[in-house]
């Protein structure tokens, strides 16, 4: 055990005679209940069942004393763990004590330091023509349509529609697939179908091999090599709408009351003048925690830490779920993105850590007013009904963490208000 970890361990010790009681009392209750030959069932010699079911009567009190003893000493210890304690080293022997360890986390102890008047540089946003043009492509790729090629041979970009049927070499089930896009160039798309399949006409059929990485994200192709035909059915290229009055008001919805390209450019701008403060303060916020974290110098329980990489993974795979692509589709080593993102969660649960000890200072709560006003607004934003969005929230058990992150919403605000701001002139990218 060492305080420069959150791990602690303690060794326990039960009197003998109060484990001979526990393993008489379960001898008894699974007497009652045992089916041995020779005996009806609930009849059979209390000593024959002690024989016959030794294991059976150990597990029942081990799991009725170990957790009554060990909670005892964590409240003498006044020790609160933050995993479920693991127990090992278990002696356990007729008529002599029962012994056990048990191994857990418990939250870190340190001194709060100064947390108010933070100084921090954060970005000062110029909303100019390069921000707006940028705006306009994303929304004419959400517009782009494909459309068939024909007189050319297919080139980086184009998705090409084929019929293929992979034979893994060794044998296996083979992969096969009627009509699938294909396309070119992509991140998603490995390296091979690309290089065989650029330069290919419709009506063509290529055979090539695929070998695939071992950490595909597919087990059933991972590490295996395929030989592919594949029969190159049609060829598509993206076509973006042109920058017309008629896509202005297309993109931005019959509703709008846009009607030509400079109002949409307006409005645009008009937007991202209005977000430019939220999208500051955000910054801010950001850096002020890192400030934070950077003033403060603790352990944190690892498991706090795993459960972080855990959720900035996820994140990661919802995103990419977002923008339509499936995450089990790309070549991503996924074991290694989750570890890159260890520094960050470490940081990830110092913030929370300090924002509860701040909270606790200043005496911030999160009220029942505020997690009312939070629901109404979530409901309104998906457009479900208040009521309907609480008793779903309250029987996913989710109201508590809803009140925590308010909680920590009203101290990062508390932060924010009491930091030093500096903005700083950045180029407009």
């Amino acid at each position: 055990m060492t305080e420069a970890t959150c791990k602690r361990e303690i060794e326990l010790e039960i009197p003998a005679d109060n484990v001979q009681k526990a393993t008489e009392k379960a001898a008894r209750d699974i007497a009652r209940v045992a089916r041995v030959p020779g005996f009806r069932p609930g009849k059979a010699p209390v000593a024959l069942v002690r024989r016959r079911f030794a294991d059976d009567i150990q597990g029942e009190v081990l799991q009725s004393l170990v957790p009554e003893y060990l909670g005892k000493a964590l409240d003498e210890k006044k020790l609160v763990p933050v995993t479920r304690p693991e127990v090992d080293k278990v002696e356990f022997k007729d008529g002599e004590p029962l012994k056990f360890r048990a191994v857990f986390e418990v939250l870190p102890e340190f001194e709060l330091g100064d947390y108010k008047n933070l100084a921090v540089e954060v970005d000062e946003i110029e909303i100019g023509d390069g921000r707006v043009d940028k705006a306009i492509e994303e929304m004419r790729e959400r517009s782009a349509v494909y459309v068939a090629i024909e007189g050319r041979a297919a080139q980086k970009d184009d998705s090409v529609s084929v019929k293929l049927i992979g034979t893994p070499t060794g044998g296996g089930d083979p992969v096969q697939a009627e009509n699938i896009l294909v396309h070119l160039g992509a991140e998603e798309t490995l390296a091979s179908f690309t290089d065989n399949l650029t330069g290919t006409n419709v009506g063509e059929t290529k055979n090539f091999q695929v070998v695939y990485p071992e950490d595909y994200p597919d087990p059933k192709l991972a590490g295996k090599t395929y030989d592919y035909t594949v029969d190159v059915l049609g060829i598509k290229e993206k076509k973006l709408p042109e920058l017309t009055d008629e896509f202005a008001k297309e993109a931005a919805g019959e509703n709008s009351g846009i009607a030509t390209l400079d109002e949409l450019r307006k409005k645009l701008r008009e937007n991202m003048e209005a977000a430019k403060e939220q999208q500051q303060k955000s910054q801010a916020q950001e850096r002020i925690l890192d400030e934070l974290v950077k003033k403060h110098n603790f352990p944190v329980p690892e498991a706090l830490v795993e459960s972080q990489m855990d959720t900035r993974l996820d994140r990661a795979v919802r995103s990419l779920a977002a923008q339509g692509v499936d995450p089990r589709a790309v070549n991503v080593d996924w074991v290694s993105l989750r570890r890159r993102q260890h520094d960050r969660a470490v940081a990830d649960v110092k913030a929370e850590l300090l924002l509860d000890r701040v909270a606790s200072a200043e005496n911030i709560e999160a009220t029942d007013e505020d997690v009312d006003k939070e629901i109404e607004g979530m409901a309104e934003r998906s457009g479900e009904a208040a009521t309907s969005l609480r008793a779903r929230l309250t029987k996913q058990n989710a109201l508590d963490r809803i009140k925590s992150k308010l909680r920590s919403d009203k101290t990062l605000d508390l932060l924010y208000r009491t930091a030093r701001i500096e903005k700083t002139a950045k180029g407009e990218k």
